[in-house]
């Protein structure tokens, strides 16, 4: 086998090319959200806290499918960077409400607007048919069955 073929063989591996994929995405993304301060993993929590239901520290952890431990060291981050609040819930003093601070309601939208611009460059090669595609074709994998399913 020539170190061409076996270069090609590589590289049309999925694992390869949705890890190389990822990580220029990431880049892209990454230093988009560094103008602003944050990271990927703060600006999902910023997206997910800022969805305007009220959540819990640990909803929100659920529904970033994260452990609570990493929960609280992400809303520490953001803490201290003025960005959310925790407050205790009304109703059951064990639990923690997180929210948007004024200032990351803000970061918020700009992150938004910096990661729509970072994806559209990410996206320049594709066709809107074809990155429509694509999305639904990652979330059936995601789901791992056949409802995202297109022809």
């Amino acid at each position: 086998m020539s170190d061409e073929t076996a270069g090609n063989e590589i590289e049309n591996r999925f694992g390869y090319l949705l890890k190389h994929v990822q990580s220029r995405y990431q880049q892209l993304a990454g230093a988009a959200l560094e103008q602003l301060g944050i990271d990927g993993k703060q600006w999902a929590v910023l997206v997910t806290i800022g969805s305007g239901e009220e959540l819990s520290q640990q909803e929100a952890a659920n529904a970033l499918g994260i452990d609570r431990t990493t929960m609280v060291a992400l809303v520490d981050g953001l803490e201290d960077k003025g960005l959310a609040r925790r407050s205790r819930h009304p109703e059951d003093r064990r639990k923690n409400i997180v929210e948007l601070t004024t200032d990351g309601r803000r970061t918020l939208e700009r992150a938004r607007k910096k990661v729509a611009a970072a994806e559209q460059t990410f996206f320049a090669p594709l066709s809107s048919p074809d990155i429509d595609k694509f999305k639904t074709a990652l979330r059936a994998l995601l789901r791992g069955d056949e409802q995202g399913r297109y022809e």
